[in-house]
């Protein structure tokens, strides 16, 4: 690659000239032909390179096995990455060229991405309708059982009972709840209590069970999953998280969480199951098994297949991943997560687990349009969305930096348990948070049609009323409209106080379906309030020139389903995708503007108290080093402000070319705890060679040892292309030139550090070397930038580690 070609060029020009300085002419003109013969003499082949210096480490010719990976709780290199995904792509390419079986294996590693996307689609669209039954099922159980199929919820026993009738759809004979099985009564005091003591006492046996097995198996299958998948697509590493344990463990714990009634949904734990299942598949082939950066490919598809799974929306899911998640998101991984996320809702449609034909519970049509009056109350539930984002994250934040804080941590079971029966107690006897939370959401975006018979579509109907079913007319309320609305404000409270202790516990638990919950019920509540107004108050100004008596004028289920992005909206500050997923629900492009208007305010609002997401501020408050791009730097510092070594500290640790031992080097790696090490040409000049990762260090002088004869500790180690002749007498030398990173990345000392961020966010960066005319200062890593970062925001710089 020509020089004035690289990334940054002026970054690294400087320091380049100083080690060819010679190719400077007398009057300081630079010799260009000799510069590209040295640049292109540092690109050896192999070949090349072990001609030029005899017999040395011919080990390293044969490619060992953890050279080029990385330590748990680590960054990767994501420049290193790539270069490495280009070399084989390269190798591949000439060699496809030499024969038919190496043409057919080319073929097959390019098509290895796709097969990986269907397998992904087909594995999480299987698990995302599996889960959805069992929910389904033990939901049911907490009430009742089938006396035909215990295996079956209530709905489907009752759908192959020929005694059902339509008004009591809900009631067979096959159904029975645990008081009618037990004691033969259905209704009456003692059946109550009865239910209700079965109710609680499942709810704690699912919640028990729940936690145990997160326990005792897999820690990391707790949470909604969401901040630590950033966590991971941003470079960092967490051995384990993304493995099969986790993921069979989260699957069940999973079922049993949402089963046990708690305020908590399974949209979010699905991103986490699919990128499980990414990350399994992805292990599969070497093309992503042995690259960081393309196995982050994969994964940032795997959580558009999650979301495709958890919402039905397979477009939303795609910008999902693309607005939410993904850190890196070239133009291939947008067509392979479209595939992606295509294949798990055809799955997942294929298996139809809601027996509706369709891939969520809560879809809903509407027939009456929007009127530009409503957009008022639609800002104001924006208004209310973006104060409930505020309230949630920060009350969630403090209970959770209490739970880390304090003895409370170390009782998870204990903490649980505690909630799982407070949230049973208080739940059952309100019957619209007795329910799953999916069933409420469905009934708050449901338009009350003729053949409803929900306490909310209790109206009083004119008995001359000649009209088509889907075009009722507004009408005055009856007294089931006003039940339901003490209820579901009782609802709202109770919903908005126990999520906040909810989200964060140990156990499987997602954000998206209880924040849509308190702005579904909100919104219904507000809809129905203009319903009324509207009905009663048709010749108000505000009313007149679209509601006529007898018309339907005003949706109350579209208030709902506004509500719900906008709350939404608020904890998460997502825009785009949400509104896409909200209008992949409804299938309507009419309510478009009613969503993103409630979006949009929802996200001004939260931002006015903080800019930061439910994520983000998880994040955070563990520690992980995540470089949000989002972020605004504005500060005026300079790379020499945040660089290490600073003053009263120890000099920066360094190798030199040549000159050092192995055991000068084994005991640098045993007295410190740095990732790598500047190579320099000598202490006293301190003029930069490359950078050598700590782990290539110790691998490859532990390779040496056992493959390579006469490497002792007196060993001289070479980071030069030709090691010097030795006198028959001295030990084997040790070359470790093919290690070295020849072109890491520097900046002067003098460099805005609003410019190193910026470099540090866009290349994914480890570490940074800091340069002047050549000669090595100092380094700065990722953890330096986010300490600097934390500090110019007046927060503790210490909380930047992963905790």
């Amino acid at each position: 690659m020509p020089l004035w070609s690289w990334p940054c060029s002026p970054c690294r020009f400087q320091w380049h000239l100083e080690e060819v300085g010679q190719e400077l002419g007398a009057d300081g003109s630079i010799n260009i032909p000799r510069i590209i013969a040295a640049e292109a003499e540092t690109s050896m082949t192999p070949t090349e390179e072990m001609n030029g210096s005899g017999n040395l480490m011919d080990f390293l010719d044969e490619p060992m096995p953890d050279v080029g990976t990385y330590e748990d709780f680590h960054t990767i290199d994501w420049l290193r990455e790539k270069s490495r995904d280009t070399d084989r792509h390269r190798k591949i390419t000439s060699k496809s060229k030499e024969s038919i079986w190496e043409f057919i294996k080319s073929l097959l590693d390019a098509w290895s991405g796709w097969v990986v996307m269907l397998l992904i689609g087909l594995l999480s669209g299987t698990l995302a309708g599996v889960i959805d039954l069992a929910v389904d099922w033990m939901t049911d159980l907490k009430e009742g059982v089938c006396l035909s199929a215990f295996w079956y919820s209530h709905e489907q026993c009752c759908w192959t009972s020929n005694e059902t009738t339509f008004d009591d759809r809900d009631k067979c004979p096959q159904w029975q709840k645990w008081s009618e099985l037990m004691t033969g009564h259905a209704l009456g005091g003692g059946a109550y209590v009865l239910n209700y003591f079965l109710y609680v006492m499942w709810a704690l046996f699912f919640s028990f069970l729940a936690v145990t097995l997160v326990r005792v198996f897999a820690p990391y299958a707790c949470g909604s999953g969401i901040p630590e998948i950033k966590t991971i697509l941003s470079g960092f590493i967490i051995r384990g998280y993304l493995g099969k344990w986790t993921l069979l463990i989260k699957t069940v714990t999973l079922v049993l969480a949402v089963s046990s009634g708690l305020s908590l949904g399974k949209e979010g734990p699905l991103v986490h199951v699919a990128c499980c299942c990414g990350n399994l598949f992805s292990s599969l082939f070497s093309k992503y098994s042995k690259n960081e950066g393309k196995r982050r490919e994969v994964l940032s598809a795997a959580a558009a297949a999650g979301v495709s799974v958890a919402f039905g929306a397979p477009i939303g899911g795609v910008l999902f991943s693309l607005e939410e998640v993904s850190y890196y998101f070239p133009l291939k991984t947008l067509w392979r997560s479209f595939f992606a996320a295509l294949v798990a809702a055809f799955t997942l449609r294929s298996i139809n687990p809601f027996g509706n034909s369709r891939l969520v519970l809560f879809y809903v049509e509407y027939h009456t349009p929007w009127y530009m009056a409503e957009l008022v109350p639609f800002i104001l539930l924006g208004v209310f969305g973006g104060l409930w984002g505020t309230l949630f994250i920060r009350g969630n934040i403090a209970w959770c930096r209490r739970r880390k804080t304090t003895r409370l941590g170390r009782y998870p079971v204990l903490e649980v348990m505690a909630v799982t029966g407070i949230t049973a107690i208080l739940a059952f006897p309100n019957p619209y948070t007795r329910r799953s939370t999916s069933e409420l959401i469905s009934e708050l975006f449901n338009d009350c049609g003729a053949l409803e018979s929900s306490q909310l579509c209790d109206y009083i109907n004119d008995a001359n009323m000649t009209r088509p079913l889907d075009d009722i007319p507004d009408r005055p309320a009856g007294p089931g409209v006003y039940t339901a609305l003490w209820q579901l404000a009782l609802a709202l409270v109770f919903k908005i106080v126990i999520t906040i202790f909810t989200f964060g516990m140990k156990i499987p638990s997602g954000l998206f379906i209880p924040s849509m919950a308190v702005g579904a019920i909100a919104g219904r509540i507000v809809g129905i309030a203009v319903e009324q107004m509207a009905y009663h108050h048709h010749d108000w100004i505000i009313f007149k020139n679209w509601c006529r008596p007898g018309a339907d004028c005003v949706t109350p289920g579209l208030y709902a389903m506004v509500g719900a992005a906008a709350c939404l909206g608020g904890v998460t500050r997502m825009t785009v995708s949400l509104v896409v997923i909200m209008f992949e629900l409804t299938g309507g492009l009419e309510y478009i503007v009613p969503l993103m208007a409630a979006a949009v305010t929802s996200k001004w609002v939260a931002d006015a108290f903080g800019k930061e997401g439910i994520y983000e501020a998880h994040i955070q408050l563990n520690g992980y080093p995540f470089l949000d791009v989002k972020d605004e730097f504005t500060h005026r510092t300079l790379a020499t402000d945040v660089m290490r070594p600073r003053r009263g500290e120890p000099p920066l640790a360094v190798l030199t070319q040549e000159g050092t031992t192995v055991e000068d080097v084994e005991a640098l790696i045993k007295d410190t705890d740095y990732n790598g090490f500047p190579v320099v040409v000598s202490r006293e000049s301190e003029r930069l060679i490359g950078f050598v990762q700590r782990r290539d260090l110790t691998v490859a002088i532990k390779t040496a040892r056992q493959k390579q004869d006469g490497v002792v500790s007196n060993s001289v180690v070479y980071f030069t292309e030709d090691a010097p002749q030795l006198p028959a007498s001295n030990p084997q030398p040790l070359k470790l030139r093919r290690i070295l990173n020849l072109s890491p990345f520097t900046v002067t000392d003098h460099t805005p550090m609003e410019t190193v961020v910026d470099i540090f966010r866009k290349l994914g960066l480890r570490q940074c070397l800091v340069t002047r005319s050549g000669r090595l200062l100092g380094i700065i890593t990722k953890k330096d930038v986010l300490r600097h970062m934390a500090q110019m925001m007046n927060q503790d710089p210490e909380s930047i580690m992963f905790n």
